[in-house]
């Protein structure tokens, strides 16, 4: 009875197991079909309800896609189709962001960020736009839109993605809507947020200000831009001649520092107007900040730039211009940028594309790249295109001048995922959105509030607000054949304010910066402004003609990477808040020493991609080594004293100079708390004039005083922070063990869970360099020594060749988690490496590992 007892049981047992296994593995197996279901068909043929004609898609071992079509509404369609295939839930999200709809996917804790975005009204603005572009462009933003929806017809609900598979999960999940023109429109919003304008440091300021610090102190942590030491981009007499009857006062160049902000009572009798007045309202402003996706990057701390050069034909291997772009982005999951060509089969008036290069799942067209003719790369111009102004609101009025004006409103329903609906109202002024209405959430909002306790409301005038034609540039850019008709598409790019980089196969060089740059009244812009005072509203932008522009220089080089564009003796006030130039100089120096030892091939321009020397180290470097230090620090000390002030992963000397930087802040900045001092190139311009002057206030903290204690102190820290992090031999710390890399998916990455987590993000890589530096893998130092901003893509363009060029994408082309292109190329892009850019239908064939045939 025992012993049948024992065999039933040991019968269970084993019945138990086999059904536990066959669960386990028919979980298996429905995760590997979740997960390859939304994998996209490369190869055969397809459906494509719209088409006139029969198009191909082309992709390589990478899953770039090549499309050629016989017309120019199915080459757009065919893109729609492919981004959809590729990238869906990538555009989803995003569209959802724009439109300040992220609590219908995720819930109450995306409330806040979805009510500032609708204060803005992103979404509203791209909607207007559409009306004022081109009939070419409408129809190719409306083909593109046909593209998407085809795809969505097959590939609906959980079926779209994982990570809407992981929402059906998660929350049931969400209705997928048609893609509209306004989808794509909106996106170029999120772009024009990350690279517009100087918010973040006017704000800065502002709360400085009220906190008692004088202008004086304020300009020593925001001086002006060492013109001296660090080469604009361009040079006066090489602009284009302003308006002769204009005069520096008349452009507003730059006023007084005492007449730029509300800090004075200007506005007569009874009024409020402290610093103090507009603090709180400002400090809403940045902490709502703070809430907006990183879409295209860190909202703060480390620099969202990038780096351009093209070097003429005079100079070159091949006797034609090689052109070099890498703009600095977020390390995001898939990577920001979508490589792809679009093709016309015959380049006719009708059907005028052949263009290849890098763009924006979501949007149509080349956004960076060549076309058979020119090549073309941006940089960020960094003007200031955004105000804040403090306003006087009564009730439902505010003032402006001598008159009463109604706030203007408008009603809103923000749906909410697993809660209740939430009615909100965007209040607006003259001057634009409030919105410091929208930090302290709907529920705690009284929109008819008085002012009778002298506080103020902030609100945001910026050019982003005002509906343009900025989506008519990407495809006149994309169709340009000459200089000529890259400046008229280049005229129509109105935000964000970029630096262009050009080269085109005649042997032409040049530089262009385009967009709409606010005249001012009164005031610079560097402060938040009395609102309610006329005289500091825009009076007019910066013409065209009169904005910065290069052809063929004497040099034979243009170098942009954000530092000042302009001297100061041009006549308009761009801004005042530039990358102060670090990365420019270097990249300077290395062509010019490039140039020297000619000719220049792509080889060396890839060479100058990866460059990690750290330029603004080489002033704090002597004095860190003559620092009274011992210990661990003293012998960490002797690595830096070796140290070649190049940031390769295997150095010692690198890892313990950044850790030192990271300490050295708080310790020199400590009064300025709780904002923090820019770790960035503003911070090391800063630190180093103040190595000049040891008597200075800065170096009095409240447990170290005087220059040489302060340096001892944060090397102390430092070696500390690095024997607890990298062991007790500083001459085994590694700046690669500290500087990772972790491409973090958009949505699911920092869920919070980390097993989902893992099924999205890539990585950790190690990688050189760092903020201020060529290879500029930018990190935060009040958080750690991670990446978080990055060369999103490299590229460099032969015009002798377009097949000899080169590029890598940071991640790669496809958001599919675990797709063979989901990260393939993103070991190769932490080692520098580049891949052969086939551009050329000969080319795209040669390589081809798969054929879409697209029907009608």
């Amino acid at each position: 009875m025992g012993v049948l007892r024992k065999h039933v049981l040991v019968r269970v047992l084993l019945g138990f197991l086999a059904t536990a296994t066959v669960l386990a593995l028919i979980a298996a197996l429905l995760s590997v079909w979740a997960v390859r279901r939304p994998f996209p068909q490369t190869s055969g043929e397809l459906d494509l309800p719209g088409l006139a004609s029969e198009v191909t898609v082309v992709r390589d071992e990478h899953g770039v896609t090549d499309v050629y079509a016989d017309h120019a509404d199915d080459l757009f369609m065919a893109q729609g189709f492919t981004h959809a295939q590729d990238r869906f839930w990538e555009m989803d999200f995003r569209r959802h962001v724009t439109a300040g709809r992220v609590s219908e996917l995720f819930g109450p804790e995306q409330l806040e960020t979805d009510i500032f975005l609708r204060t803005m009204g992103w979404r509203h603005v791209a909607e207007q736009e559409y009306e004022l572009l081109d009939e070419d462009t409408r129809a190719h933003l409306d083909a593109y839109a046909d593209g998407v929806n085809a795809w969505l017809e097959q590939n609906g609900g959980a079926s779209a993605s994982l990570e809407h598979s992981l929402l059906t999960v998660m929350n049931g999940g969400h209705e997928i809507e048609p893609w509209e023109p306004a989808d794509s429109l909106a996106w170029l919003k999120a772009m024009a947020w990350d690279l517009s304008g100087n918010m973040e440091e006017e704000t800065e300021r502002g709360r400085l200000l009220a906190d008692g610090f004088d202008e004086e102190a304020i300009d020593e942590l925001f001086p002006p831009y060492p013109y001296d030491e660090h080469a604009p981009t361009t040079l006066t007499e090489e602009h284009a001649e302003p308006d002769a009857d204009a005069s520096p006062e008349e452009d507003a160049r730059r006023a007084p520092a005492d007449d730029g902000g509300a800090a004075d009572d200007e506005a007569g009798d009874g009024d409020t107007g402290t610093p103090e007045a507009g603090d709180a309202a400002l400090e809403r402003v940045a902490a709502s900040v703070e809430g907006v996706p990183d879409l295209l990057g860190p909202s703060s701390g480390a620099e969202l730039g990038s780096n351009a050069w093209v070097v003429s034909g005079e100079h070159t291997e091949s006797g034609a211009p090689l052109l070099a772009n890498d703009p600095h982005l977020g390390a995001s999951m898939p990577s920001t940028w979508y490589q792809g060509g679009l093709h016309c089969t015959e380049i006719t008036e009708e059907c005028p594309y052949d263009v290849s290069g890098f763009g924006f799942a979501g949007l149509p067209g080349v956004v960076i790249g060549q076309n058979e003719s020119i090549a073309w790369g941006f940089t960020n111009l960094y003007p200031d295109v955004m105000d804040l102004y403090l306003e006087d609101v009564d009730g439902t009025n505010h003032r402006y001048g001598d008159e009463s004006l109604p706030v203007e409103t408008r009603e809103e329903t923000v749906e909410v995922q697993g809660g209740n609906d939430v009615d909100i109202t965007v209040r607006s002024t003259v001057n634009g959105p409030i919105i410091s209405d929208a930090q302290a959430g709907a529920d705690q909002r009284d929109v008819g509030r008085n002012h009778q306790d002298g506080s103020y409301d902030v609100s945001l005038r910026w050019t982003a607000l005002e509906p343009g034609r900025t989506a008519d540039a990407i495809f006149l850019m994309n169709r340009a054949r000459d200089w000529d008709g890259f400046r008229d598409a280049a005229r129509t790019f109105e935000v964000p304010s970029q630096n262009l980089v050009y080269a085109d196969a005649e042997g032409n060089i040049g530089y262009q910066a385009p967009g709409h740059v606010p005249v001012r009244g009164e005031g610079d812009g560097r402060y938040p402004a009395p609102g309610w005072e006329p005289d500091h509203a825009w009076e007019d932008r910066v013409p065209f003609e009169e904005l910065p522009s290069v052809l063929n220089p004497e040099s034979g080089l243009v170098v942009t990477a954000n530092q000042a564009s302009v001297d100061d003796e041009y006549a308009h006030m761009l801004t005042d808040d530039w990358d102060y130039g670090y990365r420019g100089a270097r990249i300077n120096d290395l062509a010019e020493e490039a140039l020297s030892d000619g000719p220049v091939g792509v080889e060396d321009m890839e060479r100058m991609h990866m460059d990690s020397y750290h330029l603004a180290a080489e002033p704090l470097v002597p004095h860190l080594v003559a620092a009274d230090v011992d210990g661990v620090a003293a012998q960490a000390q002797a690595q830096l004293a070796d140290w070649d002030l190049y940031t390769d992963p295997d150095s010692a000397g690198a890892a313990f100079y950044q850790a030192t930087w990271r300490h050295l802040l708080p310790e020199l900045f400590d009064e300025i708390e709780p904002l923090q001092m820019s770790h960035n190139s503003r911070g090391m311009y800063v630190v180093n004039n103040l190595l000049e002057d040891p008597d200075s206030p800065w170096w009095e903290g409240e447990d170290t005083s005087g220059r040489e204690e302060v340096l001892a102190a944060a090397m102390e820290e430092a070696a500390d922070e690095l024997e607890d992090l990298l062991g007790d031999d500083p001459a085994e710390w590694r700046w690669g063990d500290l500087h990772t890399l972790t491409a973090t998916h958009e949505s699911f990455g920092t869920s919070g869970i980390s097993a989902v987590e893992r099924l999205f993000n890539r990585g950790p890589v190690e990688s050189s360099g760092g903020s201020g530096i060529v290879n500029a893998t930018g990190w935060e130092a009040s958080e750690g020594y991670g990446i978080v901003s990055v060369p999103s893509m490299r590229m460099v363009v032969d015009l002798s060749d377009r097949d000899a060029s080169t590029w890598v994408n940071l991640t790669g082309n496809s958001g599919h988690a675990f797709h063979s292109n989901y990260d393939d190329q993103l070991d190769l892009w932490s080692e520098g490496g580049t891949l052969p850019w086939a551009v050329s239908e000969e080319a795209v064939q040669e390589k081809a590992e798969d054929e879409l045939v697209l029907r009608p």
